[in-house]
């Protein structure tokens, strides 16, 4: 424990002292725990960022169900974490620091009765400093992290040993939660929050006017070096599809400059939505803005799964499939190595390499008939295996009772 609170004492001061220079006092009192705390007790719920949060939507959804008389903070590592979870009507700070004092004030200025971290978030101060049951839902944990911790000794089997009830991502992580110290009577069935993901009930009319779901693919969440091959393979597949037109997501909406350089080299017409163009008319609808996937995805009848043609691992297939959209990705599906497997294992999406196999991939499902048959199998495939009334009350029954 010394070791880690060397380091994280290093990595405080570091954080403190940016804070301090960009005047970013807000910021700085909610990493030191200070800003005002709301009255009553509460159940606190951290997530990295807004992904994860925004997996969390339907557990959240059921506590405060449940448990109406216990109100959730929420805490995330990000900004954009944090302003997802308002625009919830939730409170929300930035996440303490993870030091022993800034974590004890944070359960004791908000009557913390419980902690819910989700996926790899394992903060040992919070854990051990909480006066009531801790809880890491979707936890994961890989063999490079695992390997990771040793360096601090005994320090992870003394955080899992006082963890009430671990519900791991996939069997790996389990494995090695138990391995490593995770009590077995707090192990919790394999469960991907991901996997209760529910269709965004939000629709763009001028969008839904704009696009005929046959003949649009989405590209999702694209990173550098995958646009160029999204682009040829939409111009392979154009040829043998005139009609076809292109919804290009960048996972970062920053890069949506760069993004509109490349579309206009490759010789297509461009409208961006970060700019209020309209969608109408151009053969790529550059969509480079925040959280309106879900106003994408209906729109399309096959997808291409950005992250999954380079080397990040690519993104999570639980969303597009939960729209019955037709499925493809690259081979690189590292981070969610579970469901693409139980996909493949189905024929439930189509993997493809290059521009070629894209474009092929494209033609091949051109009907809306074999669109909608491979949706339908993705979205059958992927269906969560534990009930969701089931994991609330694992959670549920571990807490105090309502005063």
């Amino acid at each position: 424990m010394l070791l880690y609170r060397l380091i994280v004492s290093i990595f405080a001061t570091f954080v403190l002292a940016r804070l301090v220079l960009r005047r970013d006092w807000t910021a700085l009192r909610q990493r030191l725990a200070r800003s005002p705390a709301l009255p009553g007790p509460h159940l606190w719920l951290h997530a990295a960022s807004n992904g994860e949060l925004a997996s969390a939507k339907p557990l959240i959804v059921a506590l405060q169900e449940v448990r109406p008389d216990l109100p959730l903070l929420v805490t995330c590592n990000s900004e954009g974490g944090v302003a997802l979870a308002e625009s919830w009507g939730l409170p929300a700070r930035l996440a303490p620091l993870d030091l022993g004092w800034v974590a004890r004030r944070m359960h004791r200025d908000w009557d913390m009765r419980a902690h819910v971290t989700l996926e790899s978030e394992l903060w040992p101060n919070r854990i051990h400093t909480c006066p009531g049951p801790v809880f890491v839902i979707g936890g994961r944990l890989s063999e490079g992290t695992a390997k990771g911790w040793r360096l601090f000794g005994g320090l992870l089997p003394g955080v899992l040993r006082r963890l009430s009830y671990v519900s791991a991502q996939d069997a790996g992580s389990l494995e090695r939660y138990l391995a490593t110290g995770l009590p077995r009577a707090a192990a919790g069935p394999v469960l991907n929050l991901k996997e209760f993901y529910a269709p965004d009930p939000r629709r763009d009319a001028a969008l839904t006017a704009g696009f005929d779901r046959t003949h649009t693919w989405l590209a999702a969440s694209t990173h550098e070096g995958e646009e160029e091959i999204v682009l040829a393979a939409h111009k392979l597949a154009q040829a043998r599809e005139p009609e076809l037109r292109l919804i290009l997501a960048p996972r970062h909406p920053k890069r949506g400059d760069a993004v509109e350089r490349l579309i206009r080299e490759a010789g297509l017409s461009c409208a961006r939505r970060s700019k209020g163009e309209a969608p109408e008319g151009c053969e790529v609808y550059l969509a480079d803005t925040l959280g309106e996937m879900g106003l994408l995805y209906p729109l399309a009848g096959r997808l291409f799964i950005g992250g999954t043609l380079t080397d990040r691992g690519g993104h999570t297939p639980f969303e597009p499939a939960a729209y019955a959209t037709a499925l493809l990705h690259g081979p690189d599906v590292a981070n969610h190595a579970a469901p693409f497997a139980r996909l493949a294992a189905a024929h439930a999406a189509i993997e493809v390499t290059d521009a070629t196999a894209l474009a092929e991939a494209l033609t091949r499902l051109a009907a809306s008939e074999r669109q909608d048959a491979l949706g339908r199998a993705a979205q059958e495939t992927l269906q969560p295996a534990t009930d969701m009334a089931q994991l609330v009350a694992a959670i549920t029954q571990r807490l105090d009772p309502p005063e």
